[in-house]
């Protein structure tokens, strides 16, 4: 089925499109003719969605095993692409502060690429502690591949679920191509998220997650930051640590250090989390553009 997803102008699609191609895992999602296509996990059977950005609504084109996962699949796409934000509160906020207002200015509306699912995009954040973003995909896809749901797509390369935590709880961990330690801290993590010791979804109390986060090995304020901002939907997560975001800081002539960062920051509340997106943007990494369109054959 098609669908359009309404928001409220403005919304800049580059970093929001832009991160979740880049950060794509093999055969759970792709970014396929203009589209950000993947796999979706729903209450009764799995289904496949691609969303494409328009000047005033996203295209939605659904692939559903079961009709009754309809509202299911356009509640998660809407947080996916935090259509619900109000652009014009947050940017209005931030534009206050003369550091960020040139680019606030420069790219109105951006919104904080989040998740379908917060339990696979902890696990995700795990995966990638201290790795780039191409070693994050590739261990994300030997899970799915050893472990994830096979689906069916006709219509692109998708192959599976992504796995859930109850599926990763019986993984042998010397199979994993990881650290000891970050081994340690996966396998915690899936042992809590499928115990259900640590609620991460819409309405989940944003400041027990993080202390439930930080009791787990492993887990310092960067991933327990990216998690809130990304799965939680906190608006005021800040990965102050984040090498990007400590980067753009000292481009920016703000301090540098994560306390110091941590400090000045305060001035952004209650909207940080739009904050990062505009200090990720200041670099030169493929998460800040859209790809580029595939020149047509013939």
């Amino acid at each position: 089925m098609k669908l359009r997803l309404p928001f409220d102008l403005p919304l800049c699609p580059d970093n929001l499109f832009g991160h979740l191609a880049a950060t794509a895992v093999p055969g759970v999602e792709e970014w396929r003719d203009g589209s950000y296509r993947r796999t979706l996990r729903l209450p009764h059977a799995g289904g496949v969605v691609a969303l494409s950005p328009r000047s005033d609504h996203v295209a939605c084109r659904l692939t559903l095993g079961d009709l009754r996962d309809r509202g299911a699949a356009v509640d998660r796409c809407r947080r996916l692409l935090d259509l619900d934000a109000d652009p014009v509160a947050v940017d209005e906020h931030l534009a206050r502060d003369p550091d960020l207002a040139p680019l606030v200015a420069g790219a109105p509306g951006r919104r904080v690429p989040r998740t379908v699912d917060p339990a696979e995009l902890a696990i995700r954040a795990v995966l990638g502690q201290q790795v780039s973003t191409a070693a994050a995909r590739t261990h994300a896809a030997r899970l799915v591949s050893a472990h994830g749901e096979p689906i069916d797509d006709p219509a692109g390369g998708l192959t599976h679920l992504f796995p859930d935590p109850a599926a990763l709880a019986q993984l042998d961990p010397q199979t994993l191509a990881l650290p000891h330690s970050r081994r340690r801290t996966l396998l915690g993590l899936v042992a809590a998220l499928a115990a259900g010791e640590i609620g991460l979804g819409p309405g989940a109390d944003w400041q027990q997650a993080r202390a439930q986060l930080r009791a787990l090995p492993g887990l310092g304020p960067w991933t327990v930051e990216i998690v809130a901002m990304r799965a939680l939907g906190d608006p005021d997560a800040f990965p102050g640590g984040d090498l990007g975001v400590v980067k753009a800081a000292r481009g920016l002539g703000l301090p540098s250090t994560p306390a110091a960062l941590a400090a000045a920051s305060t001035r952004w509340r209650p909207w940080r989390a739009y904050a990062v997106q505009h200090l990720w943007a200041t670099g030169d990494h493929a998460i800040n553009r859209l790809p580029a369109r595939a020149p047509a054959s013939g």
